[in-house]
Order: structure tokens, then sequence, then C-alpha cells
């Protein structure tokens, strides 16, 4: 069996290892499908991690997976063989008192699939197999694409940061950063009743799949930044606007375009930088933060499940694992790519 493993900057190997065995009483056997190449799996091959989270030790990569149980443990009666499945890489302790308060998200002793945040390293899911607790699982119609299911994920972040937003029926919504989870944002934005969705980025391939995703209108500030400066008229124009670059740039000019009043969302993970802070107090503007998910993952299933959000046009490849250092390569190039996926099967 293998799997993909980063040991260090651009250092991308095929494991070799043990199949899972018998799964335990309340676990099930998953035979991985297909693979999302997230933006911190891209981290961890260019940079060996960000921040202060550093690669340690050999780490399989991935957490965006989708794939079909071959295994079922003895204790387990909601699955059955050859259920297709996503899978839940978020695994809150429980115990801590943010998981008592509904906050799971907050766990102060989260373990995530292929993270360096802990150490020993919590390994990832580009494997082909793996044995995982039955409360992992969500399952899916058996026509249900394991692609489209694959993105049930980054699907769930941008559900938790529009839950963060609060109603956006009949709202102006402006969404900066147009990569996976911006083109997600405006999916989940028009799924929760937005009237008109702006989406600005720094180059045009990714508004062209934010088009496709459902944007009214897309702004190339680099090519036409009097047209951005525009949002900003009257004080403001937008009701809400998602950040998802992680620009500190980015992060201020969302102060000029949203309206007295409006909401400001951090999703994307950037540097540190300078706020117009007069702006936020003239202007009484709400910033809120936005960090994962916790019951948005089903949610994400299940509405990539009945096709109610169609992620089509986010998937720009689908590699086999084998290639995974040239669909690395390619994930990493926005002009060519926005969401580049692995195939295990």
């Amino acid at each position: 069996m293998y799997s993909v493993v980063i040991h260090s900057p651009h250092d991308l190997r095929l494991g070799s290892m043990d199949s899972p065995g018998v799964p335990e009483d309340h676990a099930v056997t998953v035979r991985i499908d297909k693979g999302g190449i997230c933006g911190s799996d891209l981290h961890y091959y260019h940079h060996g991690g960000f921040g202060t989270v550093k690669i340690r030790e050999p780490m399989v990569l991935g957490h965006e997976v989708a794939g079909t149980v071959v295994a079922v443990g003895k204790a387990v009666d909601n699955f059955a063989l050859n259920d297709k499945v996503a899978v839940n890489p978020s695994m809150p302790c429980n115990q801590c008192a943010y998981c008592r308060a509904n906050m799971r998200n907050q766990c102060t002793d989260m373990r995530f699939f292929g993270s360096a945040m802990r150490f020993p390293h919590q390994q990832g899911l580009f494997r082909q197999k793996i044995n995982l607790p039955a409360e992992q699982l969500v399952r899916l119609s058996a026509q249900t694409s394991l692609e489209h299911a694959a993105c049930s994920e980054p699907l769930a972040v941008c559900l938790h940061a529009v839950r963060q937003a609060g109603p956006l029926s009949g709202k102006k919504v402006l969404v900066s950063g147009c990569g996976p989870i911006g083109c997600l944002t405006i999916m989940a934005a028009q799924h929760s009743g937005s009237h008109w969705i702006t989406a600005s980025d720094l180059s045009q391939p990714p508004l062209d799949i934010a088009v496709q995703a459902g944007a009214n209108a897309v702004i190339d500030v680099a090519r036409d930044a009097s047209a951005f400066q525009k949002l900003s008229e009257n004080k403001g124009t937008q009701d809400v606007v998602f950040e998802c670059s992680g620009s500190p740039k980015a992060l201020a000019n969302a102060f000029e375009a949203v309206k007295p009043g409006g909401t400001i969302v951090t999703v994307g993970l950037g540097g540190n930088g300078e706020l117009p802070l007069s702006l936020a107090v003239t202007k009484e503007i709400k910033m809120v933060g936005s960090f994962r998910f916790d019951p948005e993952f089903k949610q994400a299933v299940e509405l990539i499940d009945r096709g109610i959000i169609d992620v089509t046009p986010l998937i720009s490849a689908v590699l086999p694992f084998q290639e995974a250092r040239a669909a690395f390569d390619l994930a990493s190039d926005r002009s060519r790519s926005m969401k580049v996926q692995l195939d295990f099967s």
C-alpha cells in the first residue's frame, strides 16, 4: 500500500506502508478514491510548513478525501460494504472547555489529518486505505461523484464563514481572493441568498472560475484598480466582505469597500498588517474571524450529494497519485489550476 509523504520542502515521495488490517469494532476501512490538494498541503510542499508549524518528521499529506467502505467493524451498523463516503478530517477531543461549549472548531487538543501542529504529527489521508472511526464518515448517494465529494471539507470551511456573517438574504457581498476557498465562498453565499456577489482577485484566470461559481461581477484589481475603488463610493457599497486571500493589503481595502454597519469576515490566513482602525470606528464595522468548521461538514456533504451546490467548475485536473509531484506543481500554478486532485483508485 502506498501514500504521499512530505519529507522536507520539495521532497515529496511515495511511501510504502502496511495495509490497515481488520478495523476495530467501531471503525471501518475506507479505500481512498480521490484527494484534493489544499493550500496547507502546498505550504508543506514548498516551505515545509507555515508560521511556526513545520514538519519535523516525514508526514503523509492530505485531508480532503472521499472513498469507499471496504470493511466494517463489528459494532458499526450505519455503514455497509461499498458505501461511498466523505471523510471529516477534524477530530476534536470533545472534552475541553470549547468542545463542551459547542465550539469544537476551537478545541485545545484538536487532531486534524495531515497536520504538523502536533508531534508526532497527525498523519494525513493521501493513502490507498485507512481505518477510521465511523463517526468521521458521512455516507453519500451511490451516484455521487467522489471527485465532488472530496470538496466537502473546503466547502465546509466556507459554509462556516457564511454562518459567521449572519443572514445574507438580499445583501451585496464582496469576495476578495478567488482561490478554491474564495470560489466556494461565492457558492455558499449564493446558496444563502445573497443579492449580488462581486469577486476580486489579482489574476484573471481565477476570476473566470469565480463567474462559473456564481459571481455576478468580477474585478481584476491588478488591471483595473479604479473599478475596485468604486466599491468604496458613498462610504462603501458592500454589506458583507469575505476576505479569502489572507493579504493584509486586501483586508485593509475591505474596510473601504464595506458599508457603515457592515461586516468583514476574515477567512484567509496570512501575515499581520496595519488596519485602518479609524474606519472601523467611524463606519462602525463589524469584523469577525472564521476558522475551520464543525457541523458544517455534514451540511457540505449533503449539499454536494443532493446536487444543490455543484463544485464542477473548481476541479481543474485529477492525476494519478503516482504523479503526485506533477500534481503539486500544477496546483501551485494559479494560471493553470484551481483545485487539483489525486486519484488513488
